[in-house]
């Protein structure tokens, strides 16, 4: 705003509020996150098992040539009649002969059985290459999909802020409008919702640049919502107190306050309104309604804060917006809103 007080709490048309996208971009890229570690472990594991196959492969050629030599070897003796003479003449005895015999058949048996383990690790190794390349394509088609997702909330959640951005520059620019009217008319009474009189106020900081408005009036901040609720109670009960005093609403800013936390609306706007509307309490057209809110009337302050509170917080977003003054006060809605930020800006 130009004045710098009021806080605006844009409203939301889309089916979710900027908390939910902001969630949902969070999950969405845990989601992703997650799934690109996942083919990363799968690649891996991939590269590992290709690696692995890779090592068989190259023992393969010494394992064939080992078992083929001890098998032309065998052949010789079984074919020649040679080398089984030679073999009879270079042993010792029968049994030395016999072992020589049993030694070439294990060797022979051994390199075949090498050769066959090997053959049969690399198919297994194969078979694995296979389930892990079905893994990571599955693992693949899971990122892209999170990678989709992500890019549809990242996507609906610049779209929401962009709505808000411009229902707030909207809501600024009816203000400022607001505000130069009633600027035209200051000074001048009106007739509040309540039925009572009220005179125009305009704030000081209005008539001043937007630039050096934010920050003219230190008591003009928004509200901080970071800190515990009676830090919150204690900060702004004061003050509150500090507005009310000498009226009928005197003593009743923690309870201001405290009911401003519990429904999350600017702890300001409810006694303002109490000011146009009944000088703070002094002219109320019903019991303790001191914000001319309907035809209400309530057993005590606290009970009617409470009620107030809460029915702007339901009815009315919380906040001063030009949009809410016309719902609140429509046969004035500029003279009101004025009136009920200036009020705001002495908070």
């Amino acid at each position: 705003m130009a004045f710098g007080i009021v806080a605006v709490r844009p409203a939301v048309a889309l089916g979710e509020t900027l908390d939910d996208l902001e969630a949902k971009v969070e999950q969405t890229n845990d989601e992703l996150t997650t799934a690109n570690d996942k083919v990363a472990q799968l690649q891996q594991q991939i590269d590992d098992n290709q690696q692995r196959i890779a090592e068989i492969e190259a023992q393969l050629p010494d394992a064939r040539a080992a078992a083929a030599q001890s098998i032309r070897t065998q052949y010789k003796m079984q074919q020649g009649s040679q080398g089984l003479v030679e073999l009879v003449l270079s042993s010792e005895n029968f049994f030395d002969f016999l072992a020589t015999i049993q030694f070439l058949d294990s060797v022979t048996s051994y390199n075949s059985d090498q050769i066959q383990s090997l053959v049969d690790l690399t198919t297994e190794l194969s078979s694995t290459q296979e389930d892990l390349n079905s893994q990571l394509a599955q693992a693949e088609t899971e990122r892209q999909n999170a990678q989709d997702v992500l890019d549809s909330a990242v996507a609906a959640r610049e779209a929401l802020q962009q709505q808000m951005a411009e229902e707030q520059a909207a809501q600024q620019a009816e203000a400022e409008a607001a505000l130069q009217e009633a600027a035209q008319s200051e000074g001048e009474t009106f007739q509040t919702e309540s039925g009572n009189t009220a005179t125009v106020e305009v704030p000081e900081s209005s008539t001043s640049s937007s630039s050096d408005s934010r920050s003219s009036n230190s008591s003009s901040e928004n509200v901080n919502w970071q800190s515990d609720k009676d830090s919150f109670v204690a900060q702004w009960g004061a003050r509150i107190d500090a507005y009310l005093a000498g009226s009928p609403l005197a003593g009743y800013g923690s309870t201001f306050a405290a009911a401003a936390w519990d429904y999350g609306i600017d702890p300001r706007l409810s006694p303002a309104i109490s000011a146009v509307e009944s000088s703070k309490g002094l002219y109320c057209a019903y019991s303790h309604n001191a914000w001319g809110w309907g035809s209400v009337s309530w057993s005590s302050w606290e009970t009617a804060i409470y009620a107030h509170t809460a029915g702007l917080a339901s009815g009315y977003g919380g906040y001063l917006t030009y949009s809410m003054a016309q719902k609140y006060c429509p046969p004035n809605a500029a003279a009101w809103y004025s009136s009920v930020a200036a009020n705001m800006a002495m908070i």
